[in-house]
């Protein structure tokens, strides 16, 4: 992915290179961008990584389920920006939609160096309320998902020499929330998978890692912004030492940036909380 400059330093031994603009400091040569995958990536927190990712120099593939609009408007955002990307519609809970998905981006640019699993539902129901159909959906998208579009890409990172993978879990996959026990389950099962496929992955220069984002203003929870939840969001502003209630989807990009360069090399398996100072309390 590239940068806004070209550094070379020094650190325990090992000199660290950052790549920039397409061009490797050691190399005379131009280095290829590097091709992301980011699930979600119509709205809120993917749209936002992925128009940072573009912004940054790599190449982005948009996946979304069914927002045709959404998803042609980041591109053209990308592209008038003049970054490069394009857009794929598909289920990414459902496994065979995640192979055609990898394949055709594949097809498409080449190679695959960075995946976003960020796609995910999240349905506020009371633990008497929570049918079978609910938990289900949440699970399939939210964690089931994840693993099989890592699973998926693991041969073509082998082959070119290592990859990195962002998972988006949340703060409820790190805490515990009333009414969304299906919610909290396929966020925490994130956490700890990260760390399970970091732990086989890692020696294969393959990077899992996640971002636990707070509350962030997106299409997800609109339901709880909306008129007539006032009271709602500023109960939300004395949750966080910096009275800030929702954050914005790019707030969330600047770690997935880090994530996804040589910078975070020697990190593996951790869960980075991103959300305003909440878990401080």
């Amino acid at each position: 992915m590239a940068a806004e400059s070209t550094k070379e330093a020094t650190a325990d031994g090992h000199k660290v290179t950052t790549v920039v603009d397409g061009t490797d400091a050691t190399a005379a040569a131009p280095t290829e961008p590097k091709v992301a995958i980011v699930t979600g990536g119509s709205v809120g927190i993917g749209a936002a990584i992925a128009k940072r990712y573009a912004a940054e120099g790599a190449t982005v593939a948009t996946v979304y389920k069914s927002n045709d609009e959404g998803a042609t408007a980041i591109i053209k955002e990308i592209e008038d920006s003049g970054g490069k990307g394009k857009a794929f519609k598909a289920d990414v809970s459902q496994v065979a939609n995640i192979e055609k998905l990898v394949a055709d981006v594949i097809a498409e640019f080449g190679r695959v160096d960075i995946l976003v699993n960020n796609a995910g539902v999240f349905r506020t129901v009371p633990v008497m309320e929570t049918t079978e159909e609910i938990w289900d959906e949440q699970l399939d998208l939210n964690l089931k998902g994840y693993f099989f579009m890592v699973k998926t890409l693991v041969p073509h990172f082998r082959e070119n020499g290592g990859g990195k993978v962002v998972n988006i879990s949340s703060i409820a996959g790190t805490g515990a929330f009333p009414n969304c026990p299906g919610y909290c389950a396929s966020k925490g099962g994130v956490v700890n998978m990260t760390r399970a496929l970091a732990a086989e992955l890692g020696k294969e220069k393959i990077n899992v890692n996640s971002i636990a984002p707070g509350n962030v203003a997106t299409p997800l929870n609109a339901h709880v912004r909306g008129p007539g939840n006032e009271e709602y969001v500023e109960l939300m502003k004395t949750f966080t030492p910096t009275g800030i209630d929702f954050m914005d989807p790019e707030d969330m990009t600047g770690t997935a940036v880090f994530l996804a360069t040589e910078d975070s090399r020697m990190i593996h398996g951790e869960t980075v909380i991103v959300d305003a100072g909440w878990s401080v309390w």
